[in-house]
């Protein structure tokens, strides 16, 4: 069985709109990626590769990581030639394994069984939904079944999976973001990333966006529903290795990035807002907290910065829920990482 250890280096190299057999209603990928349309080839990659190499720290597992497009979409010879690449790589002991994102209505067994003298050991699947009429209003041309299928072979090949969702899909609501995440969590991925939709310029949901028929999601309401899909996935165990779109410079301008709930720091704010749920529910345990004058907060100094939340505003909203009290912070290494105690006087 094919595996990798957890948290390697992950080195990333794009294959920007290569292999994907549709344009999906959100996506202008030459904008994501900042990249041209032709693959990268033997020296890019290794100058990629030596770029990011000493950046490993302790970690013992490097990864080299083909994102972008699809990359099981790619002609065979596309796909095996870079995986080829990667192998001398391997041989060489400058990475260890290989990761690839994809569609998964592209994983085939003729496309796995291409795999199998490399060292590919991680595929992630661009899900997005798990409701048909979401994935056919987005135009992403897969159904839930080829999700549920592509697991299922995955896991037959020994490979890990992980599942990529999208929120504020046209046609997606919070009920339906909520079953997906059900559904997803029930295919007991190895990790999930969460990305919310962005109104990328040229994109077709740009086009609906100027007509009036697409509304993109707020960030308020964004970070509140992932949030609650990320408890879906701690109750079932399954890591969130990421929520929201990595900064870069292209996605910060406002020519490509048209509207849609960014921030530099998404994965913050949901952590952020995580720590005040869990903060308001020990409150309720208490008899009347709105008397007293003081609330001692103890949480683990690693989690601080998402007890107080983005600007101290975690803070500025317990003050307004309690006027009366005086909330105060304590720094407690012997508290798990992520909890937040309430303190005695």
């Amino acid at each position: 069985m094919r595996s990798d250890c957890p948290k390697p280096l992950v080195i990333p190299i794009f294959i920007p709109h290569r292999g994907c057999p549709h344009q999906c209603a959100f996506c202008n990928q030459s904008i994501i990626t900042n990249e041209q349309a032709m693959l990268p080839d033997r020296n890019r990659i290794r100058q990629e590769v030596d770029t990011y190499l000493p950046y490993r720290g302790n970690r013992d597992r490097v990864q080299l990581a083909f994102f972008g497009g699809t990359f099981l979409g790619l002609p065979p010879e596309e796909a095996r030639g870079l995986l080829q690449i990667a192998e001398e790589l391997v041989t060489e002991k400058k990475i260890d394994t290989v990761r690839c994102s994809t569609r998964p209505d592209t994983i085939t067994p003729q496309n796995l069984d291409m795999t199998t003298p490399f060292s590919l050991s991680t595929v992630e699947l661009g899900v997005q939904s798990m409701d048909d009429r979401v994935l056919s209003a987005a135009r992403r041309g897969h159904t839930a079944r080829d999700t549920e299928n592509a697991v299922r072979l995955l896991r037959n090949y020994g490979i890990e999976t992980g599942l990529q969702m999208m929120v504020g899909l046209p046609g997606d609501t919070d009920a339906t973001a909520m079953e997906t995440a059900r559904k997803m969590a029930a295919l007991r991925p190895a990790f999930v990333r969460i990305y919310p939709l962005m109104v990328l310029k040229h994109s077709l949901v740009h086009q609906w966006h100027t007509q009036g028929r697409y509304t993109p999601m707020t960030l308020t309401h964004c970070v509140d529903l992932v949030a609650a899909l990320y408890r879906i996935f701690e109750e079932n165990a399954i890591p969130v290795i990421r929520m929201g779109l990595q900064a870069s410079e292209i996605l910060q301008d406002g020519e490509a990035m048209v509207a849609g709930p960014w921030h530099p720091a998404f994965g913050h704010l949901v952590f952020s807002r995580l720590m005040l749920d869990k903060t308001l529910a020990q409150l309720s345990s208490l008899p009347d907290p709105r008397t007293n004058q003081a609330i001692t907060l103890g949480v683990h100094p690693s989690s601080e910065s998402r007890l107080r939340g983005d600007h101290n505003q975690n803070m500025k909203h317990l003050k307004a829920l309690y006027p009366l009290a005086d909330v105060n912070i304590v720094r407690d290494p012997s508290l798990a990482p992520d909890t937040v105690a309430i303190l005695p006087d």
